[in-house]
This record gives structure tokens, C-alpha cells and sequence, in this order.
């Protein structure tokens, strides 16, 4: 199904998104274990024609070629999610496990896993402590949600540790929680880790738009896919001294409070890192207005993406986020058809677009061709005068013993009315 853009812009292929989206659900890739979604995507990338190199532990930079190199662009998304390891082998037979991610352990309860031994793959079910009404009555409902009030019960024959151990199973394995996904007729697609393989498809769609219709693309455009966004460090890596932009792709979090649509893409103006670059979000902005882009603002206080671990790495490139409004963030994600439509569109016009500015070519320089956000006859100054200090901090000092004129100045004369009476 192809999904006409507006104002010239080329069809979004829509079912070459869903179908790449789905692929990557398939691909288990808890941070840590992300070598096979690593090289499906750099699959997807030479279908596509599009040239790649890996950094060594496998965040991968591509590269659109534009009429000039520099200041090159970068768009990013992540290819790592969310997930477990074994902390410890329990005596009762069962794993302990510590989360990989942030992420609350009521939503691991009653999920489907599997646990990656050294040697072999073993399925298993996530469990509170305290499961069955019939052995343990209200204080199933009683007890409390924690990572140190769960276990997964792998399906081996093992009531010890000792049986564990000699299924193989090991502190330090690797769980994958099941997706669990659901695409249903009218748009919606329910699943774990949308956050971000349906960013990571939208992105590869912008990039096979780009392609089909053979558009020309102003600057260098950098396609990174990052594998330890979950854990913070995410776009630390893969940049160079080139990239002067960088958009974040990732979910948006649609909740009581939020701004965030599950039919729009959103344009976040500020997370728990700070505000993202003034001009290049109004940029985006102007862009989805011009393309008729559904599209939301919002803020969000407890969300950070590759773009603040690219900062705080030490990059000087303006940084700015995007996304698919998604609910149920880190839980089970709900997204629909027409965020993820919405969000490639953008990618689309971004790509397509001029940069912020020529002069980010250049790491240093004057202050020619810098950018301006107010201007002096902008600036808005206060309506009210305030008084002059000199006019009433001198009240009452004393100078040898006597005011400026020969006798203590009465204070209270600069602050009564004309004509009031001093005696009233």
C-alpha cells in the first residue's frame, strides 16, 4: 500500500514499513545481544543500495550522498530494546533477574521469555513470587511489584540450583521478553519494543522514498541505527566531526498530560536532558506545516534519546527529537498506521530539506552567518519604570552627623502623597 504524501513529496511505502517493522520484532536484541538485528539491518541497507560501515561493536553510520558533503545531517534511531539477565540461580529451581533497561517489573509479570545460555536457547515465564490463589489466597494481590519480587520459571526439569546449573543455565545469561504483537485491520499494532523498531522501519521507509524517487538531497545525509540507547550511552558513538544536525527518532509518549497523539508524529521541544535545538526543531515544525504532517508538540520530564547521550558525549551539533506518538512507553506499546506514516513523512522533508544554516559547515568561526532567535526590536522591555535607588536608598543616612543638606533627610516626606498630612 503506498501512502501519498503531500506537496510533492514521493508515497511512503507503507507495507515495505510494516513488513521491515515486524521483521525486527522478530529478532530478539536486549542491549548486549544485538548482533543479529546489527546485521539484518545492514541486510536491509544493501537492498536498499545504500552504503554502511559499523563501528566494532556494531552501531552502524550509513550515508545518503548530497550535492555537497558538509554540513552533513545525521538521523537517528535504535536498534536495542529493553530486556533481562539472570542475577542469580535460586534454590527453588528458578532465575533471579536484574532488568537490562529501565523499566517497571509489573509489566515482565506473566510474559513469555527466553533465556540465552551459552550454548543453547531455553523458554521460560516470568513470575511474581507469590502466583497461585489456590496455594497462597489474597496474598497474591498483597505483594509487592519489584525485580526482587519476581522469577522466571524455566521450562526444564529443575526444583534446585544444582539442576539449573546442569541445564546450562548461568548468572549472567541474556533474557528476551516475547513481543507479543498484534497489527490489527483498523491501524493499531500492539506490541513490546516499538520502542524503536518501528522508528528503526520508519527511517529505513524515509531512506527507500528517497531512493525510488531518485531525490536529490542537499548535504550528506547519515542513517544511524545505535544499539545501547536502553542503557543511555546510544549515539555516543558513530558520529564525526561532519554532522552538524542530528534528529532523534524514537516513540512519544501519549498519556494524561502529554500533548502526544497516536495518529500524528511529535515534535519534542524539550526531555529530562534539556531543550533540543532551537532552530532546527522550529525547522521541523515549519516543515510538517508546509507538507500538511500531522503532527503534535510536546515536553517530556522523565524521556532522554540518543540525541542528549550524542551532547553529553561531547559533539557540538544541534540536536532535535521526533517521533511516533505511542501509549504504554516500556509496557505494551500501542501505536497505529498513521503515527508511523506521519513520523516518515517528516524524516522525508527533513532529508530533503536545506540545512539550518551553511555555516555549521564549520566546527569554529566568526560571528557572520550566525543564527538569530530575537531581535533587539523584539526584545520586549518591562512597562513600568522602576524608581531610582539614588532617590530613596540615601534616605536618612547621615554624613557627620547631618544629611547632604545640613540636616537628616525625613524619609518618610519622599514616600508620603503631595498634600497628605504627616500627622494623620
Amino acid at each position: 500500500m503506498m501512502i501519498p504524501l503531500a506537496n510533492a513529496l514521493p508515497d511512503i511505502d507503507y507495507d515495505y514499513l510494516e513488513e521491515t517493522m515486524l521483521q525486527l520484532l522478530a529478532i530478539p536484541s536486549p542491549v548486549g545481544l544485538t548482533d543479529a538485528v546489527v546485521r539484518y539491518t545492514a541486510a536491509r541497507l544493501e537492498a536498499l543500495g545504500i552504503e554502511y560501515e559499523l563501528t566494532r561493536r556494531g552501531a552502524i553510520r550509513a550515508t545518503l550522498r548530497g550535492r555537497e558533503a558538509q554540513p552533513a545531517r545525521a538521523v537517528v534511531t535504535h536498534l536495542d530494546t529493553l530486556g533481562a539477565m539472570v542475577r542469580e540461580i535460586k534454590p527453588n529451581g528458578r532465575l533471579a533477574i536484574a532488568p537490562i533497561g529501565h523499566w517497571s517489573a509489573r509489566f515482565a509479570e506473566g510474559s513469555r521469555v527466553t533465556v540465552f545460555t551459552d550454548h543453547r536457547q531455553l523458554r521460560g515465564t516470568c513470575l511474581p513470587l507469590k502466583t497461585s490463589g489456590h496455594a497462597f489466597g489474597s496474598e497474591i494481590d498483597s505483594q509487592p511489584v519489584g525485580w526482587d519480587h519476581v522469577e522466571v520459571r524455566v521450562d526444564v526439569p529443575a526444583t534446585t540450583a544444582l539442576e539449573l546449573e546442569q541445564a546450562g543455565l548461568h548468572v549472567g545469561d541474556w533474557i528476551a521478553f516475547d513481543p507479543q504483537t498484534e497489527v490489527l485491520p483498523g491501524g493499531y499494532i500492539n506490541s513490546r519494543y516499538l520502542d524503536d523498531k518501528a522508528a528503526v522501519a520508519a527511517l529505513l521507509a524515509a531512506c527507500k522514498a528517497i531512493g525510488d524517487h531518485r531525490l536529490p538531497l542537499a548535504v550528506d545525509v547519515h542513517p544511524l541505527f545505535t544499539i545501547t540507547e536502553e542503557v543511555g550511552s546510544g549515539a555516543s558513538a558513530a558520529l564525526h566531526g561532519e554532522i552538524a544536525e542530528m534528529v532523534s527518532l524514537d516513540i512519544s509518549i501519549a498519556a494524561p498530560g502529554q500533548n502526544t497523539s497516536e495518529h500524528a508524529a511529535t515534535i519534542c521541544v524539550q526531555d529530562m536532558s534539556g531543550p533540543f535545538d532551537y532552530h532546527l526543531t522550529h525547522k521541523l515544525i515549519a516543515l510538517a506545516r508546509e507538507h500538511g504532517i500531522p503532527h503534535r508538540r510536546d515536553v517530556f520530564r522523565f524521556y532522554r534519546s540518543d540525541s542528549a547521550a550524542a551532547v553529553e558525549a561531547g559533539n557540538d551539533i544541534r540536536t532535535a527529537l521526533i517521533g511516533f506518538g505511542g501509549d504504554a512507553s516500556h509496557a505494551q506499546e500501542r501505536t497505529h498506521r498513521d503515527a508511523l506514516v506521519a513520523l516518515t513523512q517528516l524524516v522525508v522533508a527533513y532529508m530533503t530539506s536545506e540545512p539550518v544554516t551553511r555555516r555549521d559547515r564549520r566546527t569554529m568561526s566568526s560571528l557572520a552567518g550566525f543564527t538569530e532567535q530575537l531581535r533587539p526590536e523584539d526584545m520586549v522591555v518591562p512597562s513600568t519604570p522602576l524608581p531610582l535607588p539614588g532617590e530613596f536608598l540615601d534616605c536618612g543616612r547621615e554624613d557627620d552627623g547631618v544629611g547632604s543638606g545640613g540636616e537628616a533627610q525625613d524619609c518618610g516626606a519622599l514616600q508620603r502623597e503631595p498634600g497628605s498630612d504627616p500627622e494623620a
